[in-house]
């Protein structure tokens, strides 16, 4: 299993993809100026939704000893990003300019930044005038601090289903989503995302097992052009093991998976979730049993992925009428402003987005 996409830029006919510059004050705008500065191949045919100030103070930061920094081309329009030169950083303002931030320290004002700039990046993906975004971090707590609209979401995927929701003219409720986390050797899809662990468990309903299971079979189909191979992980020790731990698997997972064939679903489980991870594992010599595994909660199915490497990491959502990604990690506030942050996450995700945008 391999979800690497060649470097290739886009086409000239397609539209660019677009990246989200993230929260100012964190790694975001270095490791997109650095992704820019190591892979100008991989980087063709996208541009920064952003700042131009912040993404220029980026690039200061992550040009090496003795070294000039990689200039920022400034956009007007996403369509004009085919007109770049090579070894640029295409960068269209969003709104007013921000004004300077600290590094590593929470900002309303950068929270509102990053906020605006997804909801822009949603509206053109709508409209298809970018193909697919790529968001860089944002904070949470900053985010919230912004105030109205920005404190009543979560983060992205929330941020992101509410304007394709009101874009589609439907309820939120009738644009469900779904995370899928994915690497080289590992995908899994999550029945929920934010919230604690006791409403995490009351969220193991029939309906939603049911509607993941729909999601994840839609959404990988089109890209491997085959019905995946979906394995599901139990939410008791030992998947609940005939009920004596349990019997959300008897009562819950196991009607939902009957239902989810009926449909056409490829589904087998629920399966004991210390082992499934281990057995859906793609390694060289080591084909997996399974293409993806659905995961009951957020932290049982993202810690096998994480574990496997952050830097390789994507976050996916799925299930929205447009196509989004993500470094598979936070705005890490500790080392930002050092020149020292990891790029590979967002190169996976700028590669997976391609992937997506053509299949």
């Amino acid at each position: 299993m391999n979800h690497r996409a060649d470097t290739q830029p886009l086409s000239k006919r397609q539209p660019p993809i677009v990246i989200t510059m993230g929260d100012a004050a964190g790694i975001g705008p270095e490791i997109i100026a650095k992704s820019f500065r190591e892979q100008p191949e991989l980087m063709a045919g996208c541009f920064v939704a952003g700042d131009v100030q912040t993404l220029r103070r980026a690039a200061g930061v992550v040009a090496g000893a003795g070294q000039v920094a990689l200039p920022v081309a400034v956009l007007t329009a996403p369509g004009l990003v085919q007109d770049v030169p090579p070894n640029c950083i295409p960068v269209l303002q969003v709104g007013a300019a921000l004004s300077p931030v600290s590094w590593g320290l929470v900002s309303a004002a950068a929270g509102e930044f990053a906020g605006r700039c997804v909801l822009w990046a949603a509206d053109a993906a709508l409209r298809g005038v970018v193909s697919a975004i790529v968001t860089a971090p944002l904070h949470k707590e900053a985010l919230s601090a912004a105030g109205t609209p920005y404190d009543s979401f979560p983060g992205h995927t929330e941020m992101l289903q509410a304007q394709a929701a009101q874009f589609l003219g439907q309820s939120v409720a009738q644009v469900p989503v779904r995370m899928m986390l994915a690497n080289d050797e590992l995908r899994t899809v999550l029945v929920s995302i934010h919230m604690s662990l006791r409403d995490a468990i009351e969220a193991v309903t029939f309906d939603n097992v049911l509607e993941t299971l729909r999601i994840t079979h839609t959404a990988l189909s089109k890209v491997l052009g085959r019905a995946p191979r979906i394995a599901v992980a139990g939410l008791n020790p030992h998947a609940g093991e005939g009920g004596l731990f349990g019997r959300e698997e008897l009562d819950v997972i196991l009607p939902a998976m009957h239902a989810a064939r009926a449909a056409g679903c490829m589904v087998s489980g629920p399966w004991a979730p210390d082992t499934v991870f281990m057995r859906a594992r793609s390694r060289v010599g080591h084909p997996s049993e399974f293409d993806v595994v659905v995961a009951m909660y957020h932290d049982q199915g993202l810690i096998p992925v994480k574990y496997l490497g952050v830097e390789q990491g994507v976050t996916v959502t799925l299930g929205l009428p447009l196509v989004r990604t993500s470094p598979d990690h936070g705005t890490a506030f500790d080392i930002a402003g050092t020149g020292r942050a990891d790029p590979s996450s967002l190169m996976e995700a700028v590669r997976m987005a391609r992937q997506l945008s053509t299949s």
